[in-house]
């Protein structure tokens, strides 16, 4: 695969693992409490691993819900789940470069969010970390009749900015947000600044891979 950058006429970001450091961020608390309990002899690799784990359940999960059509009672409990905890941290860091590659990209390409995430969380995120001046088309997990790995949320996010879906360029660490947007028809990038690993998002069609999210200004500017 190849990226066309003449192609692109806007941008379609996940969110975790891809604007956020959420990955390390979890797995870095999660060894924390590894360490504190003395249950590896190597916690952070184990927290790693965990994480790892967690993610992709969930994504699977996610779909599940979706094709039997149980995915806004699911999000409608997380986010109920999310509104009534009693103590809410710190949201996850910025992967380091982001708000300049994002300052750099305004004003050239439309951009969208397309997250599998709950609307609360994902509107929380954006608002801690002062990013909804990026973003005026936010999709999450039942923004669309499918979620990820299905092309409904690039579909949707295309429709809203006005553009082809082949038009759009879609931006994730993992292999559902390549799977959605080839199934969407549009372009694709791997970063490695989450958990998905470059052979993994080579084998399901990524046209270009990058270390990081914030390299993206290498491509399109």
């Amino acid at each position: 695969m190849s990226l066309d950058p003449a192609r692109v006429r806007a941008v379609c970001f996940d969110v975790d693992g891809t604007l956020s450091d959420t990955d390390d961020y979890y797995a870095n608390r999660i060894s924390t409490w590894l360490r504190r309990v003395s249950v590896a002899r190597d916690p952070d690799r184990l927290a790693r691993r965990l994480v790892m784990w967690m993610e992709s359940p969930g994504n699977a999960l996610l779909a599940v819900a979706d094709a039997i059509g149980l995915d806004r009672p699911m999000m409608a409990l997380i986010n109920w789940m999310y509104r009534h905890r009693k103590k809410r941290g710190e949201p996850p860091p910025l992967v380091p470069g982001v708000l300049e590659m994002l300052d750099a990209v305004r004003g050239r390409y439309p951009m969208a969010i397309v997250s599998s995430r709950d609307e609360q969380s994902t509107n929380a995120f954006l608002r801690a970390r002062d990013l909804a001046q990026y973003f005026p088309v936010i999709i999450t997990a039942t923004s669309a009749p499918r979620t990820k790995p299905y092309p409904d949320p690039i579909r949707l996010a295309a429709q809203i900015m006005k553009v082809a879906p082949e038009a759009c360029l879609m931006v994730g660490d993992t292999t559902v947000d390549i799977r959605s947007g080839r199934s969407a028809g549009a372009q694709t990038v791997g970063v490695l600044c989450g958990f998905g690993e470059e052979a993994e998002l080579r084998r399901q069609g990524a046209d270009s891979i990058l270390p990081t999210t914030a390299a993206l200004v290498g491509i399109l500017l």
